[in-house]
């Protein structure tokens, strides 16, 4: 009889690691699949999303529950994997979207274009020579989109020759996969954010701070700042700049 079980033992353990070997990556397949799809294709807006993803992985807790009883040698593997799934997911929610993520930058900062002389045309042919002194070109205050925001946006060309777009007092809610994004063309709902310039991962939700912007940028043109979650392509806040 010992010997019988013994016998059983490679069979058995197989088996273990063919359910998990299995199961775990089904799960996580449906799980992430019908997050995409509720959240991101279904959902219209960023709590829409939210709300369908948690309704999804109840749906799957459930569904997942039925499969073990029906299967009881898959429950272990497919539970498991699906109870570290959600703690995963829960734990990147609030990582991203409910704790604030601060920053206190020392920005620039600049006479008002308005207030200083007309810097005269350089002669064909030659380059035109470097501002003496900071200018801000251009400012505008963040308005909510989908979420409450608030603070300046301002636009600052350097005596250096470099230009930086600065926040101050600035505030939003936190979110997965923030962007900066100057925008092209007035800039009325989300659809409208297709011809961008995206100076990079946004630093903080709260504080100030601030972003090189491309020496090329025509930001007469792309003169719409908008913090976009590329994770649910909705626009979080909007500063429509104007010359200073």
């Amino acid at each position: 009889m010992s010997t019988h079980s013994q016998s059983n033992r490679p069979a058995g353990t197989f088996a273990s690691a063919l359910h998990w070997a299995v199961g775990a990556p089904l799960v996580l397949a449906g799980l992430g699949l019908g997050l995409w799809f509720f959240g991101g294709v279904v959902a219209p807006g960023y709590i829409s999303s939210i709300v369908l993803g948690v309704a999804w992985f109840v749906v799957a807790g459930v569904l997942i529950g039925q499969l073990a009883k029906r299967r009881p040698a898959w429950k272990v593997p497919m539970r498991a994997t699906f109870l570290a799934a959600s703690a995963a997911s829960a734990i990147g929610f609030y990582w991203t979207s409910i704790r604030d993520d601060k920053v206190n930058e020392a920005v620039v900062t600049g006479v008002a274009a308005s207030q200083t002389p007309q810097t005269a045309q350089a002669p064909s042919g030659q380059v035109a020579p470097a501002p003496t002194q900071n200018v801000e070109v251009s400012r505008g205050t963040f308005q909510t989109r989908a979420h409450s925001s608030r603070g300046t946006a301002a636009i600052v060309d350097l005596a250096s020759g470099d230009r930086k777009l600065t926040f101050t007092d600035f505030e939003t809610d936190n979110g997965p996969d923030l962007r900066v994004y100057l925008v092209k063309g007035p800039v009325q709902g989300d659809g409208d954010v297709d011809d961008v310039v995206d100076l990079g991962r946004l630093k903080g939700n709260v504080g100030n701070q601030q972003y090189a912007i491309p020496q090329d940028t025509d930001v007469g043109a792309y003169s719409t700042v908008v913090i976009w979650c590329r994770a649910f392509s909705v626009s979080f806040a909007q500063a429509d700049l104007r010359a200073s």
